[in-house]
């Protein structure tokens, strides 16, 4: 299958504006190209050696691309993509650019190699002192083997965004809440990144749920490379916004919840998940721009949640909450 690539022509000043307006407009993973290199300090931030940059690229101009497949509804996700656009220039202070949107084809070969380029090795440091290392499989001769605790994964197409700021967010958090035999709902298990580390702090048993039909071929080869094919693991595809039968079937009382997904989603997530895993559960969500935080906390308030805490990373927060 081939796919098609989409290029929004913008300013390095609104590239992450857009960004986050063409996740709110669904699209699931993007790539930004400019002629900037990224600082020690940025490159920390989200775990990367390196981040690749164009010099071609006039100063000052950038270029965010995003993915289509024939399994898309391409037309009506491009008219949300320009509708979001439009608003974006319409509303927005800071130049944006040309905000056009040129194509190209893309083989599926390349298309599922592209992003090993964005996705290298990094390590957790937690509060006790333990580290983890995250590895994926082309970087394993990499791998020390200092860490305490070391997952290998091949994130693949299911991996979502790879904004890694917000996977670490969450891995974080679920190594301060996760007790040994614990059970965590999974809601947007991407390559089961967070259902694996849960296991690893000890949990008993995890429900797992993504969109994507990738998901499952990926989510078990990474159980398979860790290890952890014989755990008290289940993983269901759907959509639980609109499907109450699959809502139904997760429905757990469970001691963990955690969606590492972006606020379109967790917004109407949140009274639904009441109904899913009982009352007594620490709720983890992340995905979460920091200037979207608010209204995330509001909505949470309003159905009966106590806001635990509030952790940052770059322009990222994971909110942890409680029923009450």
């Amino acid at each position: 299958m081939d796919y098609i690539k989409f290029t929004v022509e913008t300013t390095t000043e609104a590239e992450d504006m857009l960004s986050a307006v063409l996740q709110d407009a669904g699209i699931e993973g993007i790539e930004i190209a400019d002629s900037t290199p990224w600082s020690k300090e940025e490159l920390d931030e989200i775990f990367v050696d390196e981040v690749p940059y164009d010099t071609s690229i006039p100063e000052g101009v950038a270029f965010v691309s995003f993915y289509l497949s024939g399994d898309d509804d391409i037309v009506l996700i491009l008219e949300n993509v320009r509708n979001s656009l439009l608003e974006l220039k319409s509303l927005s202070d800071i130049p944006c650019g040309p905000l056009t949107i040129t194509e190209e084809k893309v083989a599926e070969e390349d298309y599922l190699n592209s992003w090993k380029d964005f996705f290298h090795a990094f390590d957790i440091d937690f509060d006790d002192g333990r580290k983890m290392s995250i590895v994926p499989s082309w970087e394993e001769e990499k791998a020390q083997g200092e860490a305490d605790l070391m997952l290998h994964i091949d994130p693949g197409t299911a991996f979502g965004t790879g904004a890694h700021e917000t996977t670490k967010l969450c891995i974080m958090a679920l190594e301060r809440y996760v007790k040994d035999g614990m059970s965590i709902l999974d809601l947007g298990t991407g390559s089961g990144i967070l259902a694996m580390a849960g296991f690893l702090f000890g949990a008993g048993k995890v429900k797992a749920v993504d969109v994507d039909v990738n998901a499952r071929p990926a989510v078990e080869d990474n159980f398979t490379k860790n290890g952890l094919d014989d755990r008290d693991f289940e993983l269901s595809i759907g959509d639980v916004l609109s499907d109450k039968t699959l809502r139904d079937t997760l429905s757990l009382d469970y001691d963990i919840v955690v969606a590492n997904i972006l606020p379109v989603v967790l917004i109407p997530l949140t009274p639904m998940i009441r109904d899913m895993a009982g009352s007594k559960y620490t709720l983890i969500y992340s995905g979460i721009l920091t200037e979207k935080a608010p209204e995330v906390i509001r909505v949470l308030k309003d159905n009966g949640y106590e806001i635990l805490e509030e952790t940052h990373l770059g322009e990222w927060c994971a909110i942890i909450s409680r029923p009450v």
